[in-house]
């Protein structure tokens, strides 16, 4: 016992950072590899492909990636675009495993073929996307982000309560005759 605390008082209680990988990633973010390098190639790829796909300079694509080379430097002029990135990418990540879990999870039982389903995949994309927005706008201490979190269940209710009246509204329109005969088929289907 007093050897695992003379050993931490030595070293700083820093006695495991997971080995070699984990050497490998403190070399690469003291290099600035995460902090400056990534959101610079991600910032220039997204620049430059935007540029590409409108065609703007067709007789001189090089332009697109001078253009882009040079936004993706001025970005990271400033402290900001680091620390957003940062913020960002963890929180989309477990964004991204709760969506990956929700797929596995459900395609055991539900077949994806159902247009239902990617539509109840979009929804909740969406969710992960704003709650890991509003997160990030928290951390890095944006103007209205207190809002966000004091006020997130009305924003909720409110656009619960918009799906449903739009629901209701389509459901009730004339010509809506073939989603009601779905519904029935769907009840009679259940109760068999």
């Amino acid at each position: 016992m007093i050897e695992k605390i003379l050993f931490m008082a030595v070293t700083g209680g820093n006695f495991y950072r997971g080995g070699v990988m984990g050497d490998f990633f403190q070399q690469l973010e003291d290099f600035g590899v995460f902090e400056y390098m990534l959101p610079f190639l991600i910032i220039f790829a997204l620049i430059y492909g935007v540029l590409s796909s409108m065609k703007m300079f067709k007789e001189n694509p090089g332009v697109n990636g001078v253009i882009a080379f040079a936004v993706g430097l001025m970005a990271l002029q400033v402290d900001f675009v680091p620390r957003f990135f940062s913020e960002v990418f963890p929180r989309f990540g477990i964004g991204l495993t709760i969506i990956l879990l929700l797929l596995i999870l459900t395609g055991f039982f539900i077949p994806y073929e159902q247009t239902w389903i990617s539509w109840v995949y979009f929804g909740i994309g969406a969710v992960i996307l704003i709650i890991v927005l509003i997160s990030a706008s928290g951390s890095l201490y944006w103007s209205g982000a207190d809002w966000w979190y004091n006020n997130w269940g009305l924003v909720a209710a409110v656009v619960v309560m918009l799906i449903a009246l739009a629901i209701i509204v389509g459901g009730s329109k004339e010509g809506s005759s073939s989603h009601k005969s779905a519904l029935t088929d769907f009840i009679k289907k259940i109760s068999e």
